[in-house]
């Protein structure tokens, strides 16, 4: 949504203004719950671009974005900042949109993916498995799940953990 506010903010600022709104000028945010809206546009440093306070440039771009595009359903003014309500069918178009990409929000791993061992359950095998083992699979499992999906290579091991007080008392014992 805010690569869509970007480009449309960018036309405007062309269309009201004439002239060339660098990435550097739009700082877009979401915005705070204290506030109306779902994204803020900071625009002190667009009034220098219209030479206008920047109340009235931001007034002039929120006519400007909710007369071109469908996706802002209204705005409001607060000294200067921009707050931009998106319409609710465009929230429902999107997420139909990212429903229907199998790997939405998944890397794949590149030639430079950083790989990473990850061990999880390792229950030791002279005792009864309880309730923390199952967390503890769970745990690595997500975890693991997480790491691959951030673009790493994972690597999942379990390894048996069969070293425990009889060991101890063995070594004892030899002594």
């Amino acid at each position: 949504m805010e690569k869509l506010l970007r480009i449309v903010i960018k036309e405007a600022v062309a269309s009201l203004y004439g002239a060339d709104a660098g990435d550097d000028l739009l700082q877009i945010q979401k915005t705070r719950k204290e506030f109306e809206g779902d994204y803020t546009l900071v625009v002190f440093p667009l009034a220098k671009i219209s030479h206008r306070s920047p109340e009235q440039t931001a007034r002039d771009l929120g006519e400007y974005l909710a007369r071109e595009i469908n996706a802002v359903s209204g705005f409001n003014v607060i000294k200067g900042f921009l707050n931009l309500t998106i319409a609710p069918a465009e929230w429902v178009t999107r997420l139909h949109e990212i429903h229907g990409e199998e790997h939405y929000g998944f890397a794949a791993p590149g030639p430079d993916a950083e790989t990473i061992v990850i061990e999880y359950s390792s229950p030791n095998t002279n005792k009864p498995l309880h309730l923390g083992h199952i967390r503890n699979n769970l745990l690595g499992f997500s975890l693991s799940r997480i790491c691959a999906a951030a673009g790493a290579r994972v690597i999942r091991t379990n390894i048996v953990n069969d070293r425990g007080i009889h060991i101890c008392k063995s070594m004892l014992a030899w002594l």
